[in-house]
């Protein structure tokens, strides 16, 4: 396994070591004892997804709310996808920016997405079927998602916008700028009710 970082530290592409030969090929899709020693994540999965999407399918920007936010190692089995990973921590040096990768079955690359990022991916071929490991469990009330199309983040998802096909619920998704004015309002109300705590205390 060769891990490559990426402009945003904690955001990583994994290479795995593939054994081929005439009869086709081997190789560990992951290994947590190595994932661990060689990016410095300590991670256990919890749950497998996987999705087949056709030409077009644009899937995102998807997260989970503390306490339940995840972090995901994602692959391709079948097709290409462009892969992408937006920064959404409150108070990251890097918030706002985002990696993307081509993940696909020829390649046997995958990408690790830490906690605290948005993901979402685009089909780049006729079909691709995508699998993920999460080191949570899903939960609804914890959902949330980013607008594919923000113009914020400018994500070039390399299709023509013709092609482009979507679900009726990330047609919805708000745009960044609403996300941190969400953020913004959280801490606001989590520092007026420490500062009322603390005044309680004192009386």
């Amino acid at each position: 396994m060769e891990i490559i970082k990426t402009d945003i530290p904690g955001v990583l592409i994994i290479e795995p070591t593939v054994y081929g030969d005439a009869r086709g090929y081997f190789f560990e899709s992951f290994n947590e004892r190595e994932f661990r020693d060689k990016s410095g994540f300590k991670v256990h999965f919890v749950q497998d997804n996987e999705s087949r999407s056709t030409y077009g399918v644009v899937r995102g920007l998807h997260f989970q709310r503390p306490p339940h936010a995840q972090s995901k190692l994602v692959r391709v089995v079948e097709g290409e996808v462009l892969d992408v990973a937006v920064d959404i921590r409150p108070n990251s040096a890097t918030f706002g920016k985002y990696v993307a990768v081509r993940l696909s079955a020829e390649s046997h690359r995958q990408f690790f997405i830490p906690k605290g990022f948005a993901h979402g991916f685009s089909v780049l071929s006729e079909v691709a079927v995508f699998q993920y490991k999460c080191d949570d469990f899903y939960h609804k009330e914890s959902e949330g998602a980013i607008a594919w199309n923000d113009p914020e983040l400018a994500i070039d998802w390399q299709l023509p916008a013709e092609a482009i096909i979507l679900s009726e619920k990330d047609s919805r998704n708000q745009p960044l700028s609403e996300y941190k004015a969400t953020l913004r309002r959280n801490n606001t109300e989590a520092k007026e009710e420490s500062d009322t705590e603390i005044f309680l205390s004192i009386i």
